[in-house]
């Protein structure tokens, strides 16, 4: 009896593939073998049958039975049975400390990514840019939506699946000769459905069995890797059906030569890797598991939940409530409160403008009126800093209660009145408060407790706001501790000069990202 080994994995790196070794036949022997790649998928097992197959058809060699070679870590021994009915033969034995002198040729590739969640998070580096643009990560279940939630959390942007089927060779599932997704899209692959032989009844079987809010946005589609990039195409398509605006495709690897042939399937493909061409997702992870849906629906609840966007009441005192205006962004890094000044409140547009932006920078934001509807009608009380800070201080307990925002640090944004207000709160809260930034603020009004800030203070405020921009300089100082002046050259008061508020808001969020991400 003579064996054809197969070494399904070897090495550190858990890689390679089917090799021709001592013991088989000199005709199988002078072919040596083919590699194939993506052990933990059981890709490695059921390429390597499929070489087999070919062989024996070919008459290139007899074979009474397989011999399995795998390291004990390595779980995919369930896919041996199947493969042996395939094949129309028996497994003989599967052993896990692989014979020196079995081994003819071995090569061992390097795992580009620990896992799925790695894989997500070096990939989200590459689309940063795309970070506040009105991004939705959608993710291909099962595989792509660990990479995509990390990508999401790493963009502050929601999570969502779009469902794509991919169409597999009915003897090899995980080659894929097409897909199928949401209205309607078929995409096929026309090479692999000649090269294997498919008829147009298997399509059709394949089809039937597996066919079971993206506009006006930027759509960034998730998957674990692209290995025909059946899946991928069809997921671009249904995107664009649904009238996303800008459709990203984003993956962790790609073989380069798919990388350069279908740069074309959507406006922007980003591929973190294309220097090696592994042959299948599985193998440029050193942990490739499969995916179950129980692990889909955690990862889009956790989303869900760790999210917010709604009307909030914080209490004033005991019999009175300030409306407000909650926004949580999915991974937040910070809170920030607003402030407003005389005569504003949560309707502010300008605020509302900075607080967007904020959002898409991963902040939490906290927009409230600081006076009940019966205070706002006395005039007087606009300008009551020591009642101002008051409320603004009452949202320190309110979110250190809140669960989903308890744990963020805290900065305050200030307008106007506002801006004396969150000086005084902040010195009151001196553990709690990382930040404040004063836009086109009256600081003046804080009074004695401009020597008791400690925290860094950035103040905004326009060139041609003369009279506010000497009571900023008069008002720092007073100070003892750290500090910024930005002068927003020819902007007034209110900022309402062309590319003025646009200014403010990049010199906020770049304060906060300094001091409270």
């Amino acid at each position: 009896m003579h064996f054809l080994p197969l070494i399904a994995a070897a090495g550190r790196a858990g890689v390679v593939a089917a090799i021709a070794v001592a013991g088989a036949t000199a005709r199988v022997a002078d072919a040596t073998a083919c590699a194939a790649t993506g052990v933990a998928s059981g890709a490695a097992i059921g390429a390597a049958a499929d070489i087999i197959a070919v062989m024996r058809s070919e008459r290139l060699m007899e074979m009474e039975g397989l011999c399995f070679v795998m390291p004990t870590s390595w779980r995919a021994s369930s896919r041996l049975p199947p493969i042996s009915a395939e094949l129309g033969t028996r497994v003989l034995r599967v052993v896990t400390r692989i014979p020196s002198k079995w081994i003819r040729v071995v090569t061992t590739l390097p795992h580009m990514f620990h896992d799925r969640q790695d894989a997500g998070r070096r990939l989200a580096l590459r689309l940063e840019h795309l970070s506040g643009k009105n991004t939705l990560v959608l993710g291909l279940p099962r595989g792509g939506v660990p990479v995509a939630y990390e990508v999401a959390k790493t963009l502050h942007a929601p999570l969502d699946v779009l469902i794509v089927r991919k169409l597999g060779v009915p003897w090899h599932p995980e080659l894929a000769f097409g897909a199928v997704g949401e209205g309607g899209v078929r995409v096929l692959n026309d090479d692999v459905i000649q090269n294997v032989g498919l008829h147009d009844n298997h399509v059709a079987a394949v089809e039937a069995r597996e066919r079971h809010e993206v506009a006006a946005r930027t759509a960034v589609i998730v998957d674990d890797g692209v290995a025909t990039g059946a899946a991928a195409a069809a997921a671009c398509s249904i995107a664009r059906l649904q009238g996303a605006k800008h459709v990203v495709l984003a993956v962790p690897s790609a073989p380069s030569e798919w990388a350069k042939e279908h740069s074309d399937i959507a406006d922007e493909v980003v591929v973190y890797d294309t220097h090696l061409d592994l042959g299948s997702v599985g193998a440029y992870y050193e942990h490739f598991e499969q995916v179950d849906d129980a692990t889909v629906e955690r990862l889009l609840r956790e989303a869900r939940e760790t999210t917010f966007s709604g009307n909030v009441r914080i209490p004033a005192n005991e019999t009175e409530w300030m409306e407000g205006r909650l926004e949580v962004p999915f991974g937040a890094r910070g809170m920030v409160v607003f402030s407003h000044g005389s005569g504003s409140g949560r309707l502010s547009p300008r605020n509302q403008q900075v607080a967007e932006r904020l959002n898409a920078a991963g902040f939490a934001t906290l927009l409230f009126d600081l006076l009940v509807p019966e205070e706002a009608r006395v005039e007087a009380n606009r300008f009551d800093i020591e009642l101002l800070s008051r409320r603004l201080g009452a949202t320190v307990p309110w979110i250190r209660s809140h669960p989903l925002i308890k744990q963020l640090p805290i900065g305050f944004f200030g307008a106007s009145t506002g801006a004396a207000a969150a000086i005084v709160a902040a010195t009151r809260h001196k553990g709690e408060i990382r930040a404040v930034v004063s836009r086109g603020g009256r600081p003046d009004l804080a009074g004695s407790y401009l020597g008791d800030l400690q925290i860094p203070t950035l103040f905004v405020v326009g060139g041609a706001d003369t009279k506010v921009l000497e009571l900023n300089r008069e008002a720092i100082a007073q100070l003892n501790g750290p500090y910024s002046l930005s002068v927003v050259h020819g902007a007034t008061h209110l900022f309402e000069e062309p590319g003025a508020m646009e200014n403010v808001v990049d010199e906020a969020v770049a304060y906060f990202a300094e001091h409270l991400a």
